[in-house]
């Protein structure tokens, strides 16, 4: 039997791109330095990469959905000249009173993206910089890294513990892809 893929889902602001407090506009997008050679060391190791964000933005009015699409058009462009790309985005725009099952800390978003690549949930990862991230990847059953850039888990939000603590994107990359390797 043919063992099911693994994903790392990684959020989007904070983690892969600097957090803005509600991007609104792709004038304001801003990737980190690392995050492509991050993005291609886990393609290589042979992960699905799938970002999930919670964008409440939309729920409060402060932009459209229009607006986060061209934001993640322009992303992965950026992305690909860079060599590096994702398998999947998915997004709340659900604000933070919805209660809705895909706004993290939620797992509404991995469901969805276990279902669409039969992925193995336990061999898979989340890396967030917001104790709600950390939260959904314990809900999950998923092993989880909390990156320093962005919120750095200052939110306090949830006391859920992640696995690993890493200094950013790529950091928290390599640390999956040798836990893999030991795993193999």
């Amino acid at each position: 039997m043919k063992p099911r893929p693994k994903a790392v889902f990684i959020d989007r602001d904070g983690v892969l791109i600097r957090d803005a407090d509600h991007l609104d506009s792709i004038a304001g997008l801003e990737v980190y330095r690392s995050a492509p050679r991050a993005l291609k060391l886990l393609r290589e190791a042979g992960f699905k990469i799938v970002i999930v964000t919670n964008q409440s933005g939309v729920a409060r009015g402060y932009f459209t959905l229009k607006t986060v699409r061209a934001i993640h058009a322009e992303l992965r462009r950026r992305l690909a000249r860079a060599g590096a790309r994702w398998d999947a985005i998915y997004l709340s725009p659900h604000g933070p009173d919805s209660k809705h099952p895909w706004r993290k800390p939620g797992t509404g978003m991995l469901l969805a993206a276990k279902r669409r690549f039969g992925l193995d949930l336990k061999g898979s990862f989340v890396i967030g910089d917001k104790t709600s991230d950390i939260e959904c990847a314990r809900r999950a059953g998923c092993a989880s890294a909390l990156v320093l850039t962005g919120y750095g888990g200052r939110d306090k939000a949830y006391k859920a513990k992640p696995t690993v603590v890493r200094r950013d994107l790529l950091s928290a990359a390599r640390w999956i892809v040798g836990k893999n390797s030991s795993n193999c």
